[in-house]
């Protein structure tokens, strides 16, 4: 929805192991996204991604490292999943349930850890053990201590149940042993996927109401609209289909959205967003987020005094897409590595770049030949005292 402060992505939050810096994050997330909500509102667009329902936290459980969406979650511990996702959601929906200043979802209920590859037809099998111990105890968490207000489903199957329409995820164990209250929403298309790739059920009617009759009160998707031939042919009762309504309407009362309801939140000013405070927090969250694993004979921190060259190098030292993850916002300031270094030592010491090599490709320039960047680095690396090398990854 446009500029907003951006924070580390929640792997890095993770890493800081502070439950009071995620609740204060949330905070300010919700302040922002309310006072964004407000303001467009004003003016009329109630476009998506301007609403008070934030699809966060993600608590699943990251168990291989190859799994792509994997910096989306708080890690692999399902205890550390558990405390940082309820801090979140009670900075996201403030201490008054019954005006909540935005309202928070965990997802993605259950058994989602990839293969992203094919989660639209996979079959989760798990036994009972691994799934109450490792990845049913965050959502627990979340709904019985941070009472968070929706849950969204999972793309796969869970011992071949569709999660999004899975009576034993959804009703026995979300609603009936948890106590859920809340709704709960269906990831993108994922109701299309019961019949177009899972197979459980023969046409989107009949998918529509295994949702809605399992206890999935909201489609992201357009199986939803098929509801009322559902009805007509006996698949789904008036009674299911007013409960989820019913659902729906309650937090949409709650958000301030109707007019004999108003939010106690509803002045928050545009100013709030990307204020200095803001950003502050956020550049103290990224510096907590780091992780230092070696400092070899106490060589960091640098000492500027004593360095007259600095050679920065790496396919990342100088990329913008590598500072963003994904579902990110918009920032309007980019700090690349290079250009931190450069800024924070002005003219005192010689800093040089090298790009060295593409990110995955065996070039950086079209017409180059392989490995056209190499030698730069190399040189580069020759004439400098010290070299800040910047490898990884970003979300391409």
């Amino acid at each position: 929805a446009g500029v907003a402060t951006v924070f580390p992505q929640a792997i890095g939050l993770a890493a800081t192991f502070d439950k009071e810096l995620l609740q204060e994050i949330g905070d300010v997330v919700s302040t922002e996204g309310r006072a964004k909500f407000n303001e467009f509102s004003r003016k009329g667009d109630r476009g998506i991604y301007k609403g008070l329902t934030f699809w966060a936290p993600n608590v699943n459980i990251f168990r291989d490292p190859r799994w792509g969406r994997g910096h989306e979650t708080y890690g692999e511990d399902p205890y550390l999943t558990g405390e940082l996702g309820c801090a979140y959601i009670r900075g996201l929906q403030g201490p008054d349930p019954d005006h909540p200043k935005a309202a928070a979802c965990a997802k993605h209920f259950a058994v989602h850890s990839g293969p992203e590859a094919i989660r639209h037809e996979f079959d989760a099998r798990v036994s009972r053990h691994d799934l109450y111990d490792t990845y049913l105890y965050a959502f627990k968490r979340c709904v019985k201590d941070a009472k968070v207000e929706a849950v969204m489903g999972a793309y796969n199957r869970v011992n071949g149940e569709p999660a999004c329409g899975s009576k034993t995820l959804l009703k026995d164990i979300l609603r009936d042993e948890f106590g859920f209250e809340g709704h709960v929403v269906s990831d993108c298309w994922a109701i299309m996927d019961f019949h177009e790739h899972h197979r459980v059920t023969k046409n989107v009617e009949e998918s529509a109401a295994r949702a809605v009759n399992n206890g999935c009160d909201l489609n992201c998707g357009v199986a939803f609209l098929h509801l009322p031939k559902a009805y007509e042919d006996g698949l789904v009762s008036e009674e299911a289909i007013t409960a989820a309504v019913e659902r729906l309407m309650e937090i949409r009362i709650r958000l301030g959205m109707m007019k004999d309801y108003p939010s106690p939140y509803e002045d928050l000013s545009y100013d709030l967003v990307e204020c200095k405070e803001h950003v502050d927090l956020s550049v103290e969250a990224a510096r907590r987020s780091m992780v230092l694993l070696k400092n070899e004979n106490n060589m960091l921190p640098l000492d500027v005094k004593k360095i007259r060259s600095i050679a920065v190098i790496g396919p990342n030292a100088n990329s913008r897409a590598a500072l963003v993850g994904n579902y990110q916002g918009t920032s309007s300031r980019y700090i690349t590595p290079l250009e931190g270094i450069q800024q924070y030592i002005g003219d005192d010491v010689r800093v040089t770049y090298a790009e060295g090599c593409h990110l995955y490709k065996n070039k950086v320039e079209g017409l180059g030949e392989d490995k056209d960047r190499f030698k730069e680095a190399v040189i580069a690396a020759e004439h400098a005292d010290v070299v800040v090398l910047c490898l990884g990854l970003d979300a391409t």
